[in-house]
């Protein structure tokens, strides 16, 4: 289960950084304050029915034939590239910890190829009571 909520947690920042990095527009058509068209790879449409012009000068949008009423808006979102690279450069104190650490790893092995046993020329001892009935305890 904990794996699962990080492939997710991993994939969602993953995801996020792409968004953050890309750069897109997005162009709309509005007509009477109405969404009509939105295209995000290219140019919104506009209205293809006929304008009629209308012989009152307000702007109140009563029909979608005016056309005062129709306006194209953008949204263009520009991409951050300002996303700083880990530093890979080894100080001289990593370099010696690093050192350190495999030389003591590697030297944990050393001398384990030979099965020595220091209690094998030792004789076990003489139990006069079956210690294990004595205290109850068996193994399964």
């Amino acid at each position: 289960m904990k794996s699962f909520f990080t492939k997710i947690l991993a994939f969602s920042l993953a995801a996020l950084i792409l968004l953050s990095t890309s750069s897109f527009t997005v162009d709309m058509h509005f007509c009477c304050d109405k969404l009509v068209d939105m295209a995000i790879l290219g140019k919104a449409k506009v209205c293809t029915e006929k304008i009629q012009k209308k012989k009152e000068t307000s702007k109140q949008c009563t029909t979608l034939q005016e056309k005062d009423c129709c306006s194209n808006q953008s949204f263009v979102k520009t991409g951050d590239y300002t996303i700083k690279k880990a530093n890979t450069k080894l100080e001289a104190e990593t370099i010696i910890f690093l050192n350190t650490f495999f030389y003591v790893y590697v030297n944990l092995f050393e001398g384990l190829d030979k099965n020595i046993a220091p209690f094998k020329q030792y004789r076990p001892p003489l139990l006069f009571k079956d210690v294990q009935v004595l205290h109850e305890t068996f193994l399964i």
